[in-house]
């Protein structure tokens, strides 16, 4: 399987369709360390070969920092989740596409796939990046950075 993947503002998934708002970036500026960035939207588009279709398979996205391959804490867990710290650190889920009949032997399925992510909190201004699985296999990586902006004083004569 492949997969085509992006970062953007906002994502949203109907009809079997992918739909998104501000794509296209990898730098996130702010004035204030540590920071909380409002929404950050995953979007994705799976391509499951016709050799692939009628069996399981796992979705699996984390976040992590320049300095290791640790996930970081994307939110709190809700409740009855337990989890060691009480965060999240993962997202993923399964899918089984199936092979209807006017899928013809060679033919892809696409499968969009939209993640937005809320108040995710940034320490520091480094580099991070979004690690995408499938079937436990790295695929994709979407690499951005937060930048801390330094405004100057304003000067009065």
């Amino acid at each position: 399987m492949e997969i085509d993947a992006f970062l953007a503002d906002s994502v949203a998934v109907a009809e079997g369709k992918l739909y998104a708002q501000g794509v296209g970036w990898n730098v996130i500026h702010t004035a204030v360390l540590p920071t909380r960035h409002d929404r950050i939207g995953i979007g994705a588009i799976v391509r499951v070969p016709y050799t692939a279709t009628n069996q399981k398979h796992t979705f699996s996205i984390y976040l992590t920092g320049s300095s290791n391959d640790d996930p970081l804490p994307l939110a709190d867990a809700p409740p009855g989740v337990e989890t060691p710290d009480g965060k999240i650190r993962r997202l993923g889920g399964q899918f089984n596409v199936g092979r209807p009949p006017t899928v013809q032997p060679g033919d892809e399925q696409l499968i969009p796939v939209g993640i937005n992510i809320d108040g995710l909190d940034f320490g520091e201004a480094d580099s991070y990046r979004f690690v995408i699985e499938l079937d436990g296999t790295k695929v994709k990586e979407l690499r951005f950075r937060i930048s801390q902006v330094i405004q100057p004083a304003p000067v009065f004569e």
